[in-house]
């Protein structure tokens, strides 16, 4: 709200609505943004609230009520420990089946969340270092990521929305000198900017969900050890071809796909490397 705010000053300081005004451009920049900001925030939220319910039918997660071994009795009194440490109320703990060696924590509410971790990971890690990743999705829950990844994407929504539709105007008035409603270069124009704009503002979100990473790292450090975080980070190199979850959850897993060049601006996750230098440099 303060970001919405603030733009809406700068843009009166500015005398934007009165330049418009003069070039014919007939356009309610307040009303613009209320809608752009009701536009942008109702998929977030909506994705946001829906997230848990969500990954338990996309991974086929199977939620531990009552463990049915000494496994998955560690894995349930693990995670209940580390949500205790960490200040918040006990997550549901499941398990999905994948190959890849990875987990994630999604929810809506810091104290009714979800983390699952997949069979291949259990398969491919020591004790310590399942404890480890299970202390990197507790501090996802515990730092409020999710919410916080929603927020981030509603307001980058909200600025693609807004900033497209004032330059499909733009286009339309200045340019093809369209007097009434709407004419077909609104629509084209509108549709481009939000395409590029689209991708411009990804950067943005994904170069904080990189950021984020590094926090969780350092809470699943206190939680379970910086050895056993380092180690599981590790183990995660020798993974070949690592893979991302769905887009929905890959933002809140412990491993992520790998790139360079342009491609590196859109990855949800830091190198490993990287991860493994801060960790090792951690006072």
């Amino acid at each position: 709200m303060a970001v919405m705010a603030l733009v809406g000053i700068v843009f009166q300081l500015l005398g934007i609505q009165g330049l418009l005004a003069q070039n014919g451009v007939d356009l309610n920049l307040t009303g613009v943004m209320v809608m752009s900001l009701v536009v942008g925030f109702s998929g977030s939220i909506i994705s946001l609230f829906m997230s848990k319910s969500m990954a338990k039918r996309s991974m086929g997660v199977h939620i531990i009520e009552q463990p049915a071994n000494n496994a998955e009795r560690w894995l349930m009194e693990t995670v209940y420990r580390q949500a205790e440490q960490a200040g918040i109320g006990r997550p549901e703990v499941g398990i999905f089946d994948s190959p890849q060696p990875n987990a994630f924590a999604t929810g809506a509410n810091r104290n009714a969340a979800l983390v699952a971790v997949s069979t291949g990971l259990l398969n491919a890690m020591t004790q310590d270092e399942v404890e480890a990743v299970l202390g990197h999705e507790v501090s996802h829950v515990a730092n409020g990521d999710m919410i916080t990844m929603a927020l981030i994407q509603g307001v980058v929504n909200t600025f693609v929305m807004f900033l497209s539709t004032v330059i499909g105007h733009l286009i339309d008035r200045i340019v093809f000198k369209t007097e009434r409603g709407h004419g077909p270069a609104y629509y084209v124009t509108s549709i481009i900017a939000q395409l590029v704009l689209s991708v411009l503002a990804s950067i943005i979100v994904m170069w904080f969900s990189r950021r984020r990473e590094f926090r969780a790292d350092k809470g699943g450090a206190d939680l379970a050890g910086r050895q056993k975080m380092i180690a599981s980070l590790r183990r995660l190199q020798q993974a070949h071809e690592p893979q991302d979850l769905p887009d929905q959850m890959a933002a809140f897993g412990i491993a992520g796909g790998v790139g360079d060049g342009l491609k590196a601006l859109f990855l949800t996750h830091p190198p490993l490397e990287q991860r493994i230098a801060a960790l090792e440099n951690m006072k």
